[in-house]
């Protein structure tokens, strides 16, 4: 493997020494500037694996090149050797504070530069290939984390499918709901990794379904008010098969089963929580699940159409919804749009796919 050795001299005499020198090694490649400018620009766009600067130069002088290339980022352990004087041990001070890595004196033996030059490029090559394997274990833990996620993922999604089974709605529902979801954390601002956590909690919205009685789940007619407030429990009984675990994916669930009932103006249940007190994921949620189960066909109802069901959520924006999440989703109805049509069926095997 080449290395390349970057030499900035305003003595022309010395780059043509320095530059012999170095070729002697066979493997490395010289770039000489006269301009300690113009090897400065060099050396922030293109990497080396040794820097020689000497100290004397106009315009910059070695220190404040050093101080330069240091606070370029990816440039700050490139192996530094700087020529001084032999009397200048101020300005070997000033170096090392500013990040050389080695000095050579002048007059320049050749003995000690070979030696010198050898060994600090011994020093990059192993910080390269501990770069490289830094890069690779990084790269190893990502596909494994990678992999725990997904079968994490499609855990809830089956999890999630269960309670989907004693319900009219279909596993087409959390899948699109949570894509919904998905697209509000983005508008929002939420990082990337709150909204891959978001998607992949918020199938588990209506996981305590599992704990209601069937006369009260499937029937099909409008429930009592005592039936109702059984049916409401579900909020907290999901939170309860969630709450425990240690998967931040669950703890999220958890969250988001307790408070997707919730409404802005402090009207839902089961915590009667106002406006931001609601768990934002919860809020999200909240959106997302009643604008998909609104355009869904159900055995008790027709689907609403998309325009009826947006007009629903502008009208309950700041009441049932955050203001904020509606503003968000109607930003984004194209890519919901195409969420209804990719999640269109309920053809289990070719939803799970993409997981």
């Amino acid at each position: 493997m080449t290395q390349h050795v970057l030499i900035v001299d305003d003595t022309q005499i010395n780059l043509v020494l320095f530059e012999a020198l170095v070729k002697r090694l066979g493997t490395c490649q010289a770039h000489t500037f006269a301009s300690s400018t113009e090897g400065l620009a060099w050396a922030q766009t293109q990497d080396s694996d040794l820097v020689i600067v000497d100290y004397m130069m106009p315009d910059l002088d070695g220190i404040a090149f050093i101080e330069r290339l240091r606070a370029t980022p990816g440039r700050e352990s490139v192996p530094v050797l700087m020529i001084t004087a032999n009397d200048q041990k101020d300005v070997r001070y000033r170096a090392l504070t500013a990040g050389a890595t080695d000095f050579l004196t002048k007059p320049v033996d050749r003995v000690e530069f070979m030696a010198r030059v050898t060994n600090l490029l011994a020093l990059s090559d192993a910080r390269r290939k501990l770069a490289d394997r830094a890069a690779w274990l990084t790269e190893e833990v990502r596909k494994a984390t990678h992999e725990i996620v997904q079968r994490e993922r499609e855990t809830v999604i089956r999890l999630s499918k269960a309670a989907e089974y004693r319900d009219p709605e279909t596993g087409a529902h959390i899948l699109r709901m949570a894509h919904y979801a998905k697209l509000i954390a983005r508008e929002l601002g939420l990082s990337e990794a709150e909204q891959e956590l978001l998607l992949n909690a918020a199938p588990l919205h209506d996981i305590g379904k599992v704990g209601i009685a069937d006369h009260i789940l499937l029937k099909p007619g409008r429930l009592t008010a005592d039936e109702f407030e059984i049916m409401k429990l579900h909020a907290s009984y999901g939170y309860e098969i969630l709450s425990d675990s240690a998967s931040e994916i669950l703890q999220a669930g958890a969250s988001i089963a307790l408070g997707h009932h919730e409404k802005f103006d402090g009207s839902g249940y089961p915590q009667g929580l106002r406006g931001e007190a609601i768990p934002i994921f919860s809020r999200i949620v909240a959106v997302a699940d009643v604008f998909d189960a609104l355009t869904s066909a159900r055995p008790y109802k027709p689907a609403w159409t998309v325009e009826a069901a947006l007009q629903h959520l502008r009208t309950q924006s700041g009441s049932h919804f955050d203001p904020r999440c509606v503003a968000a989703f109607l930003a984004s109805t194209a890519e919901a749009q195409e969420i209804r049509e990719r999640f269109a069926d309920d053809d289990w095997p070719s939803l799970l796919a993409p997981l």
